[in-house]
């Protein structure tokens, strides 16, 4: 197997951990603006982006982390922070709780340690705010898995506006130029999660065992893990700060990119803490 990987910037390394699946780390590209402090390490999950050479049926939760570790191991650190958005979110949480010590700093981005908020969760939520029932059918079968890859395109396109401020073809437009015409989609990647990884995922039992300094950070418009999600995070993992980006929904990096950098180069910024207690 080969992972695709794009390593910047020097200081203090950080992991990016990018959403999807079926997207790669191309979605992740306003960070780099913190390579002016930091060593960032972007990568594509398995079977996602431009990393080759396995089935998709080895996306699985220990092969996903295992991956991480073996980067970390070849780039030689002996920690970093971790930064996870969205799916990237759940490895992140599944990489902490297999290797803690390996974690300096934990950044949570618009996720959430239950794969309800998105399979159950979050078409209810849409229904509620109005949305149409034919949006809100297409959005359970986008986070199960019930489509074909010629399928992803059209539904991620009649769905898009739920996202937020990203959506559309001026969002389509900002993504581009941002450097979004690079990115390689693996619709394969989500069908595969959403029906054999995703279904009864939860580490919510476990989020007391985290006890690195970790920042939960998310847009208060997030329709995949709105605000309440966040508070199950925050509330389950001691210590951590949580921050809602207003009038952001589930890309608040590419949405509010100013306010969201600056407290991500705040929080990772800050000397290492003692564990709370």
């Amino acid at each position: 197997m080969s992972l695709y990987v794009d390593v910047v910037g020097h200081g203090d390394p950080v992991l990016f951990m990018h959403g999807g699946p079926s997207a790669d780390l191309w979605t992740l590209s306003t960070f780099r603006k913190l390579a002016d402090q930091f060593t960032l390490v972007f990568y594509d999950h398995r079977c996602n982006g431009r990393s080759v050479g396995v089935p998709v049926s080895s996306m699985t939760w220990s092969n996903l982390v295992a991956d991480a570790e073996a980067l970390r191991e070849h780039l030689g650190f002996a920690s970093w922070s971790v930064l996870g958005h969205s799916f990237g979110g759940h490895v992140a949480l599944e990489y902490v709780l297999r290797h803690p010590h390996r974690v300096s700093r934990l950044v949570l981005m618009d996720t959430g340690a239950d794969s309800s908020w998105a399979r159950d969760h979050a078409p209810e939520l849409l229904a509620r705010r109005g949305v149409a029932p034919e949006k809100v059918a297409l959005v359970r079968r986008w986070f199960r898995g019930e489509f074909k890859p010629r399928q992803y395109g059209p539904i991620m396109w009649r769905i898009s506006t739920a996202y937020g401020g990203t959506a559309g073809l001026r969002g389509v437009a900002r993504e581009l130029a941002a450097g979004g015409w690079r990115s390689r989609i693996r619709p394969d990647a989500l069908i595969h999660a959403g029906r054999e990884l995703m279904p009864g995922w939860s580490v919510v039992d476990r989020l007391g065992q985290i006890e690195v300094p970790t920042l939960v950070i998310a847009g208060d418009r997030d329709f995949v893990f709105p605000p309440e999600c966040q508070a199950q995070l925050a509330e389950g993992i001691r210590g951590s700060q949580l921050v809602l980006v207003e009038g952001a929904g589930h890309d608040p990096q590419d949405e509010q990119p100013a306010p969201v950098l600056g407290v991500v180069r705040s929080f990772l910024s800050q000397d290492r803490l003692s564990p709370p207690r």
